[in-house]
C-alpha cells in the first residue's frame, strides 16, 4: 500500500465511532477505538466519538471530537463488570450525532451505547457497521453469564443482523457472530494494529534497569508480566498459582488489586496508561496471559511488538498458517503448565532470545495499522454506497 492511497479522505467523510469507554479509561477496546479515531482523523476524516464519563462533556482530543454522556459505572467498580449505565440523554445525543454522520461504527454489541447508536442509525437513515471484539466472557458468577447470554441473544443479535458489516478480530469471534445471525458475506476479519514505536524492545540492559527502578521493581529477579483485567477470563488466578521462587510476577490491570497486595513475589501496579505499560514490556523478561477464548488479544500483540517472549493459552486458532510458533509458548490453561513454560523461558537465554526475535519480526509483518485502516475504509465505503 502506498502513502498516496491513504493521503486523502474518501467517502464517507464523517464517521461516528461509538464505544462504552474511551481513553483515558484503560482497556483494550478503548485503545483500539482511540487509535482508529486519531488515525482516521489524521487521514482527513471528520471523526466523532460517542462514549461515557462521570460528567457530560464535548471536547477536541487529538483531532477527534469526543462527546461524553454522563453514566454510572458502579458495576465495574463493585463486581468487575465494565457496563456503564448511561443518562437518559444518551439516545437523543446519539440521534443528533448520527444525523450529521455518513456512517455509524459501533464497537461491541453488548452495551447501552451500542444499542442506542444502532437505533439512532436507523432513525437517522445512516448505515451501521459493528466491530465485535469478544465472544461470551467466562465469569465465575452464574448471574453474569446468564445476563451475557440474554443480552447477546436479544439486543446483540439485533445489532449483528442490522449491521452492514461486522468486523471481528479473529476466526473465533467470527464463529460467535455467525451464531448470532451474521451472514458470511458481511463478516470481515479485521486484525488490530500495534503502535510499533511505542511498543518496542529495550535498547539495552541499562534501559531495562532504569525502567525497573522507575517502577520500583527488583533488579536482581526474573520478572514475568501479566497485563489484563483481574478477572478469571484473563487467567490472573492461574498466573498467581504458577509463580514460584524462580521468578516474580508483575501485575498490571484494573480490578480487586487489594486482594493481591502483600503476596510474596507479586508486584501489583494497578491500571496504567499505555505509555507506562509499554515501559513494563521493556523492563520484564516474559509476558504471561493464561486467557480463554482469545487469539492475539491486543496485549499479546503489544508484548510481541516489544520483543517479549509470550506464554499464553494454546487456543486452536493459533494453529492458523503463517504463525511462527517459535514466537509463542502455547500451553494448557493450568498453573503447572504455565509455570513450567515461564521457568523454561527464563532459564534458557537462547530460547528467550529466539522467542524475542520471532515475536518482534511477526509483529512487524502482521500487526499493521495501515493495513487495518485501508481495509476499514474500503468497507466503510462499500457499506455507505449500498445504503438506500
Amino acid at each position: 500500500m502506498t502513502d498516496e492511497l491513504l493521503a486523502a479522505p474518501a467517502f464517507p467523510g464523517r464517521i461516528l465511532l461509538v464505544c462504552h469507554y474511551y481513553a483515558p479509561h484503560v482497556g483494550g477496546i478503548e485503545s483500539v477505538v482511540q487509535a482508529e479515531a486519531q488515525r482516521l482523523a489524521a487521514l482527513g476524516h471528520d471523526v466523532t466519538v460517542l462514549t461515557s464519563a462521570d460528567r457530560s462533556s464535548v471536547r477536541d482530543e487529538g483531532g477527534v471530537r469526543v462527546v461524553r454522556v454522563r453514566a454510572w459505572n458502579g458495576f465495574e467498580h463493585r463486581v468487575g463488570v465494565p457496563f456503564p449505565v448511561f443518562s437518559p440523554r444518551l439516545l437523543a445525543v446519539a440521534v443528533r450525532l448520527a444525523r450529521r454522520a455518513d456512517i455509524v461504527h459501533v464497537h461491541d454489541c453488548f452495551y447501552l451505547s451500542s444499542w442506542s447508536a444502532g437505533l439512532a442509525a436507523r432513525l437517522a437513515g445512516r448505515p451501521l457497521v459493528l466491530s465485535q471484539h469478544v465472544a461470551v466472557v467466562e465469569h465465575t458468577s452464574i448471574l453474569v453469564r446468564a445476563i451475557q447470554n440474554l443480552v447477546y441473544g436479544t439486543m446483540g443479535r439485533l445489532l449483528v443482523r442490522r449491521a452492514r458489516r461486522v468486523f471481528v478480530i479473529n476466526e473465533y469471534v467470527a464463529r460467535f457472530v455467525a451464531g448470532l445471525g451474521a451472514g458470511p458475506q458481511k463478516v470481515v476479519v479485521l486484525a488490530n494494529g500495534v503502535d510499533q514505536e511505542r511498543y518496542r524492545p529495550a535498547g539495552d540492559e541499562a534501559e531495562r534497569e532504569l525502567l525497573r527502578k522507575e517502577h520500583n521493581l527488583p533488579l536482581d529477579r526474573p520478572l514475568a508480566l501479566f497485563v489484563g483485567r483481574l478477572v478469571p477470563k484473563k487467567g490472573i488466578d492461574i498466573a498467581l498459582a504458577a509463580r514460584t521462587g524462580e521468578f516474580d510476577l508483575v501485575v498490571v490491570g484494573s480490578g480487586d488489586a487489594a486482594a493481591l497486595s502483600g503476596l510474596p513475589g507479586v508486584h501489583v501496579l494497578g491500571a496504567l496508561q499505555p505509555d507506562r505499560v509499554a515501559e513494563l514490556f521493556r523492563a520484564c523478561d516474559v509476558f504471561v496471559l493464561p486467557t480463554t477464548g482469545e487469539v492475539f488479544p491486543l496485549v499479546v500483540k503489544e508484548a510481541m511488538s516489544s520483543g517479549l517472549p509470550v506464554v499464553t493459552t494454546d487456543e486452536p486458532d493459533y494453529r492458523a498458517p503463517g504463525i511462527e510458533h517459535a514466537a509463542l509458548a502455547l500451553v494448557p490453561r493450568d498453573a503447572a503448565a504455565v509455570g513450567a513454560a515461564i521457568r523454561r523461558t527464563i532459564a534458557d537465554e537462547q530460547v528467550r532470545n529466539r522467542m524475542s526475535e520471532c515475536s518482534r519480526a511477526y509483529a512487524q509483518a502482521h500487526f499493521s495499522w495501515s493495513e487495518h485502516l485501508e481495509l476499514l475504509r474500503e468497507h466503510y465505503r462499500a457499506a455507505a454506497e449500498s445504503s438506500p
